[in-house]
């Protein structure tokens, strides 16, 4: 099986910061420091093509280190081709630069991850909640939030 395109250049031009590479089923995913996750972007857009954010979300993997992942699925709509970056974040500094300064999209994308997982995004230009009500204490999606939301007792009625 042939390395995806992409992987060769990032390395060339990233080497120190290329942590993983996973190919899988077909889909090629590249583990990278979060503290290049910019110009990794920015190179991704401008140099190989990825001009399009599909996702971006947070994964929780509590009881590991690091506790986060932040995962950005891109595509290149002339080439039809996709490629996944994944950027591991530590749960005592679950922080990383925003990428909206390479893909707009990725304003929303950030603030849902920000409101459900608690991961904060650096120089982001607008990161408040986007699901939850801006006085909701807590990310629902972190795996040790409490089942019933906070400061509610579980239900005690019978299910049928």
């Amino acid at each position: 099986m042939s390395e995806h395109a992409a992987v060769g250049k990032l390395k060339q031009s990233f080497s120190e910061d290329v942590l993983d590479i996973v190919e899988f089923r077909g889909e090629t995913t590249i583990v990278v420091k979060k503290e290049r996750i910019v110009a990794i972007s920015t190179f991704l857009r401008d140099e190989l093509g990825y001009n399009f954010l599909c996702d971006l979300c947070g994964v929780d993997y509590l009881g590991t280190v690091p506790r986060f992942m932040v995962v950005y699925n891109l595509y290149n709509i002339a080439l039809k081709d996709r490629l996944r970056i994944k950027v591991p974040v530590e749960e005592n500094d679950a922080k990383i630069d925003t990428v909206s300064v390479v893909w707009g999209t990725a304003n929303w994308h950030e603030r849902e991850c920000w409101d459900m997982l608690g991961i904060s995004f650096n120089n982001h230009p607008d990161l408040r909640r986007i699901l939850m009500a801006d006085d909701w204490e807590g990310h629902p999606l972190r795996k040790d939030y409490p089942l019933q939301g906070p400061d509610r007792e579980p239900y005690q009625g019978r299910l049928q």
